[in-house]
């Protein structure tokens, strides 16, 4: 195992031993939204947030390890005008059978590397769950984004758990509910940890709007678990 990897694992076990069920502090979606406080029948995801998941200094390490390891892609992605670039970078990595589709882009996994492992390790700790794959999403700057969407594709299965790690700037995150249009809106932290699961994905669209005021690099990885298109049938 290489230094770097040696110094993640460190922050690892530091998280395993903070976020065991008996000690952790879950702050759900209502923190981003008074009106939520205000009329207890508002719709809200099930959803678990620990903003300070990962002290500054490992996030920063972090950041900055995977900016070098993961080998980063340019996809293209169909729109009414024809194709365009994502604006975004992004990397796919797992188990060799977690092929994922979305968008019309048919993900193979990468090998784990070092650092992506080891917060895997950390997330699957802290989630009480179990991933076979992340999608890394490298925001370079506040002009990249992600548009309205939901993670439902049938490999998922119908109530998936996705541990979202944010790393870098401060980029803002809302959930919007499908039938009532209220907007749950987070602000994710380098070293926050966003926990999707139940209905979430059924109910909810989540998007990155455009923040063109934000400088600094944000990178985003959503572990989740994927079976076989072929065993979902």
């Amino acid at each position: 195992m290489t230094a770097q990897a040696t110094g993640v694992s460190v922050v690892v076990a530091a998280i395993i031993a903070r976020f065991s069920l008996a000690h952790v502090s879950r702050t759900q979606s209502h923190s981003g939204n008074l009106m939520a406080d205000l009329f207890d029948d508002l719709p809200a995801p099930d959803v678990d947030w620990y903003p300070e998941w990962l002290a500054p200094e490992a996030a920063a390490r972090a950041l900055a390890q995977l900016i070098g390891e993961v080998e980063w892609r340019q996809d293209m992605m169909g729109t009414p005008a024809g194709r365009v670039p994502l604006p975004r970078l992004t990397a796919w990595q797992g188990e060799p059978d977690a092929v994922y589709v979305y968008s019309g882009i048919r993900n193979v996994p990468q090998p784990w590397t070092a650092t992506v492992a080891e917060l895997r390790a950390a997330a699957e700790a802290s989630c009480h769950a179990r991933f076979n794959s992340v999608l890394i999403n490298r925001y370079r700057s506040g002009t990249d984004s992600m548009g309205w969407h939901a993670d439902r594709e049938p490999e998922l299965g119908a109530q998936p758990v996705i541990a979202s790690i944010s790393l870098g700037v401060a980029r803002t995150f809302d959930l919007r509910h499908n039938k009532t249009g209220v907007v749950q809106s987070f602000s994710l932290k380098g070293g926050s940890l966003l926990v999707m699961k139940g209905n979430t994905q059924a109910d909810w669209r989540h998007r990155v709007p455009k923040e063109p005021r934000v400088a600094g690099e944000r990178i985003n990885l959503t572990f989740r678990w994927v079976t076989p298109r072929g065993a979902t049938r």
